[in-house]
């Protein structure tokens, strides 16, 4: 993916599109990929960067939801099993499994959680991970070292899947590209254009590196902005009844030791009534989430310290070790874009299925849903899109669609194994040059040939996109990623032909955004 090339793509087109797609997450790159692959011309725009919201943001599971289970949400959690097993399938470099323990410290739980994997087993049927089993007081800890062991009985085990959400969403708008789409990031649609009947009929957008506005026309315009779903309707029409009830899930990054082994814990219930996960992820330690009911969605969510103290509480009485304050490496924190019916005041009680609607001038918005029913999202969108726009009727064929960099060993790339089959020619950029393979900070896999790919392949346009979501390095180090920065941006500075000022400016910018993923003492 080139910017300026796709920019001069989506000027230079005298025909309308037959989609355009407003929202570069998990949702709307699944429909620019669904779209391209059934022969549809579709371009998408992304006011940020591709995945700056919600997609990079998650507890990273492809699960069917076991919470989602004991709500009797059976067909959620059907459909989830199905999708998550699709996703091994389609990106096996990204996805793959995990064993969770289930800690039993009260003598009912063996029989009851037991009984309730069975059922996950039951549902999941031939895309099962494995089976799940009872374990006893040994199995347990022998899997998870670093379990609180005081009243520990056992445990029960199931398979679930896990992967990295901001690689595989560019790996998704990769695959789009290379079927045709054109994607566009730091375009922001500003207003919705329409024909002579009232129907919606292209739009304007801002590219927010030239400050310059654009048009172009499509025969459907597709609402896939997650969290911000609203804002666009109202654009559409300014009298639109809100529907997104945003919801805030924080995690917190810790180092692996915390956990130890290679299993996860999961807690079905914890105070507030969620599901908590403590994860290996990327040789640390993954804790989350939370269920935050909040008013203002904003691309930076900034963590509540009620959350992170909630975390760290309900993490403490199931670790040998407490973890606090100071061990925590990184904190963020998502928004998911519920969807509301009613005047639900917990957001944990709403519904995780997406939904879509088709206003009164004919703009498709999609919202709701989860990471792992991407796919399935996106089918259903442009089934119903090319209905809208009046095109042939095609087949989806996204369930056997093998995503970029698919690799079923990509192990044995070591360090950039989450890039997959594209890891060779990282490494031959290294051979190239070795000091691009060196690592830029001791306590981050980082090396300055991702730099350097992310730029040339990958859109990458500050130093946020590199740190946050071409690799993990904030997420996974905060303090660490901000010693970065300075290198980052002068590789990047090259790269792009930007001069001293823009460096200077791009450092200041990351610090400032990355002191909300630092967590101070009490």
């Amino acid at each position: 993916m080139n910017r300026d090339a796709s920019l001069a793509q989506l000027l230079s087109r005298t025909d309308a599109w037959d989609m355009a797609i407003i929202g570069g997450g998990a949702t709307g790159v699944g429909v620019a990929l669904d779209a391209a692959a059934r022969g549809y011309s579709v371009c998408l725009l992304e006011m940020s960067d591709l995945g700056k919201g919600t997609s990079s943001r998650s507890t990273k599971l492809i699960h069917g939801g076991v919470r989602y289970l004991q709500q009797g949400n059976i067909s959620l959690v059907t459909e989830a099993l199905r999708e998550r097993g699709i996703l091994r399938q389609n990106a096996p470099h990204l996805v793959h499994d995990l064993a969770f323990v289930v800690p039993n410290y009260q003598w009912w739980e063996a029989p009851f959680y037991g009984i309730g994997m069975k059922v996950y087993d039951l549902v999941a049927g031939q895309y099962g991970f494995g089976k799940s089993r009872h374990l006893s007081r040994d199995e347990v800890l022998a899997r998870i070292p670093a379990l609180e062991t005081h009243g520990l009985r056992g445990g029960v085990l199931y398979y679930d899947g896990q992967f990295d959400d901001a690689r595989l969403l560019i790996d998704l708008a990769l695959t789009a590209s290379q079927l045709g789409a054109v994607i566009l990031n730091y375009a922001k649609v500003v207003e919705l254009s329409r024909d002579t009947d009232g129907l919606v009929s292209g739009l304007s957008f801002i590219d927010l590196e030239t400050d310059l506005r654009h048009r172009i026309a499509a025969r459907c315009i597709v609402n896939a902005t997650g969290p911000f779903s609203d804002d666009i309707r109202k654009l559409d029409d300014p009298q639109a009844r809100r529907i997104i009830a945003p919801s805030q899930g924080v995690h917190l990054v810790l180092d692996r030791a915390f956990l130890g082994g290679q299993s996860a814990i999961m807690v079905p219930r914890t105070s507030d009534g969620r599901v908590m996960f403590a994860i290996p992820w990327h040789d640390r330690t993954l804790l989350g989430t939370t269920d935050t009911p909040i008013q203002q969605v904003n691309l930076e969510p900034i963590p509540q310290q009620q959350e992170i103290d909630f975390i760290l509480e309900t993490s403490g009485q199931y670790l040998s070790y407490r973890p606090t304050r100071a061990d925590v490496r990184s904190v963020f924190a998502g928004i998911r874009p519920l969807v509301s019916e009613s005047d639900e005041s917990s957001t944990a009680a709403l519904s995780r299925e997406h939904t879509i609607e088709v206003s009164k001038s004919g703009l498709l918005s999609i919202a709701g849903g989860k990471w792992t029913t991407y796919r399935r999202m996106a089918q259903d969108c442009v089934d119903q899109a090319a209905v809208l726009a009046g095109l042939d009727k095609r087949p989806c064929p996204t369930t056997t669609l093998r995503i970029h960099g698919w690799h079923q060993h990509a192990e044995q790339f070591g360090d950039l194994r989450t890039y997959g089959s594209a890891a060779p020619q990282i490494q031959e950029l290294i051979e190239s040059d070795p000091a691009l393979g060196l690592p830029l900070h001791e306590s981050i896999s980082l090396c300055a040939a991702q730099v350097i790919w992310a730029v040339r392949q990958e859109m990458a346009r500050t130093v946020d996109d590199v740190l946050a979501r071409r690799t993990r390095a904030l997420l996974l180090d905060a303090r660490a990623a901000v010693a970065l920065a300075p290198a980052v941006a002068q590789l990047m500075a090259t790269e792009l032909s930007r001069d001293q000022p823009w460096q200077q400016e791009q450092v200041a910018q990351f610090s400032a955004l990355a002191r909300h993923y630092i967590v101070q003492p009490a």
